[in-house]
């Protein structure tokens, strides 16, 4: 799971990145998860993109 940041920048909560379908910037950065739930988070899609390669890295290379 990644950790993200509400819009108010104040809440934290995590995400399974595996759930997340697409990812919009709209100016705000708008994670859609599987079954259409819409989450605006604080952090921008490239920062969102490197956290989930980042949590893949992680997992992989404890397996090989």
């Amino acid at each position: 799971m990644i950790k993200v940041t509400r819009l108010n920048k104040i809440e934290t909560f995590w995400v399974n990145e595996d759930k997340i379908e697409f990812i919009e910037e709209t100016p705000d950065t708008i994670l859609t998860l599987e079954g259409g739930k819409k989450m605006p988070v604080a952090e921008s899609a490239e920062d969102v993109v490197r956290m989930i390669t980042q949590r893949k890295r992680e997992i992989f290379c404890r397996f090989s």
